[in-house]
């Protein structure tokens, strides 16, 4: 699968315009998490397509997202780990975050010698591992989990992300609920201090060292572990179930999360209940200005995120493996978006 940002028309090629707005399209510029970067590089090809709308999307991950987006140098951030009060307080509240899909992290690994086995892991095994504990793939611990696999007698190469990472916060986020060591010496954020392990640069660059390194494990959104061919791990549940990553595992995981009305969306759904949970999921956020600076370009945004939530562009999640939002989520965010300002007044309508 293709992973290049998407690329449309020059101003040569004659956009075409959004009903309603000026005949030259205004265009956006975003950047941060690349958990979405797949479906935000299709969505932006079609709403292209669609309306002559150019977004240009920059995948650096979610801190990255967020330092841009304080900056004020894009138009929006996206951020799988929500923004912190302090760095909302540093934006004097002028953000809103707005749920776009659920993804799932999972565990990949390059074992060659077991072939198409899907090993599966518990939470304190995954944490031991990413402490630096558990060294060899034929650890009593790793083998108890998976009768009848041939496990080798190989060291354990953990690979974590070097940049501040959304997919890190998600995977943290997760360990520190199933491990209380963890949590203790490690916690969770967008960027940790890790025990052990190489770095590897966004998704794609955790993908890269897996796929060529023999005896490597890493996290990465499901995504890239499918479109790279390489096997993903089935996760230990809240209720003690072996849990494959499916579209059904992860909205089971999204169906336990609770919205207040006046809700901000910031909300975790790692390690969450249900018989058919995956455990290690999370909604992934647009940062959006509540009130923004330039009219035009905020209508254009509002506009877009309109089209988002429609069936039409959350179907396209599931081509990707990312789960829809679920209709009571969409129902909050509809009249959420109708707040949105620009120089703080109602932004024009269509």
């Amino acid at each position: 699968m293709t992973m290049k940002l998407t690329r449309a028309a020059t101003l040569g090629l004659g956009l075409v315009a959004l009903a309603g707005a000026p005949a030259a399209a205004q265009n956006l510029t975003g950047a941060g998490a690349t958990f979405p970067n797949p479906i935000y590089t299709k969505w932006f090809d079609a709403y292209n397509k669609k309306t002559g709308v150019q977004i240009n999307y920059q995948s650096i991950g979610s801190g990255g997202g967020i330092r841009q987006f304080t900056a004020g140098t894009v138009d929006f951030g996206a951020t799988d780990g929500p923004m912190s009060a302090e760095q909302i307080t540093a934006v004097k509240g002028n953000v809103l975050h707005i749920p776009t899909v659920i993804g799932a992290v999972v565990l990949t690994y390059n074992l060659p010698s077991l072939g198409a086995t899907q090993l599966q892991f518990d939470g304190l095994t995954i944490a031991d591992i990413f402490l630096g504990r558990i060294t060899k793939w034929n650890d009593p611990r790793i083998a108890g989990q998976n009768p009848g696999v041939k496990l080798p007698n190989l060291d354990i190469i953990v690979v974590h992300r070097s940049d501040g990472s959304g997919t890190t916060y998600v995977f943290t986020d997760y360990l520190t609920k199933v491990s209380r060591e963890w949590r203790d010496k490690v916690n969770y954020s967008t960027s940790v201090k890790w025990p052990t392990g190489l770095g590897g640069k966004g998704n794609e660059g955790v993908t890269q060292q897996v796929k060529q390194l023999e005896g490597t494990i890493g996290y990465v959104e499901l995504i890239y572990a499918l479109s790279n061919k390489l096997p993903h791990a089935k996760v230990k549940n809240a209720t003690g179930a072996y849990i494959d990553p499916s579209l059904e595992a992860t909205t089971a995981a999204a169906a336990s999360a609770r919205f207040a009305k006046d809700t901000d969306f910031r909300v975790s759904i790692t390690n969450a209940p249900g018989a058919q949970s995956y455990s290690i999921a999370s909604f992934t956020w647009l940062l959006v200005p509540v009130d923004a600076r330039d009219a035009g370009k905020a209508k254009v945004l509002r506009d877009f995120l309109t089209w988002m939530i429609t069936p039409e562009a959350q179907e396209m999640a599931k081509q990707l493996e990312y789960a829809p939002l679920p209709a009571e989520v969409i129902a909050l965010i509809k009249p959420r978006i109708a707040t949105l300002k620009a120089q703080g007044k109602p932004i024009a309508m269509r």
